[in-house]
């Protein structure tokens, strides 16, 4: 007689699966060549992880999955799409008194939106407010990550305007 393995409650099939696409989202974001369908197989395992998120109804991950979507579309150059999660990332932080971790996060993702706009001064203010909040991010590392990550949203800035000036 063979028994078979239990099968998992919602709420387990539904973290699973949105920690599997959380995490094969990310692999993706690091491969540095990929493809035109891995790019749109991105991004529909960021809006799936995001989704199963929203069935646990945890605010801290909808925050997170909202700000995992937003990256995914600045990475690929798509300002609205990004710009439209980044704002949902940061509402669900603030509306929820999230931890700073999370309102960084939140920050961060309109940083990189906004950095795909021509809104210079917005850019600047948003960043200023993020590396003040990753100061109060309590994981050491964490902070070091945001303010790395924030960084590298200047030197993006600062790169395009010099290609914009010697054109």
């Amino acid at each position: 007689m063979s028994v078979e393995p239990p099968t998992p409650t919602g709420n387990q099939f539904h973290k699973k699966m949105a920690v599997s696409f959380f995490n094969e989202t990310w692999h993706l974001l690091d491969k540095p060549d990929r493809t035109p369908a891995e790019d749109v197989r991105m991004i529909h395992l960021a809006h799936a992880s995001r989704l199963h998120w929203e069935f646990l109804n945890t605010p801290e991950n909808q925050a997170l999955s909202e700000w995992q979507v937003s990256r995914v579309h600045a990475v690929l150059g798509q300002r609205d799409s990004a710009l439209y999660h980044a704002r949902h990332s940061l509402d669900i932080a603030q509306r929820n008194h999230l931890a700073p971790f999370y309102l960084a996060c939140g920050h961060e993702a309109m940083a990189m939106a906004v950095a795909l706009t021509d809104r210079q001064a917005a850019l600047t203010r948003i960043i200023a407010a993020a590396q003040k909040i990753a100061t109060d991010v309590a994981d050491p590392e964490d902070e070091k990550i945001f303010c790395e990550d924030l960084s590298g949203i200047n030197v993006q800035l600062k790169s395009s305007r010099l290609q914009k000036t010697s054109t």
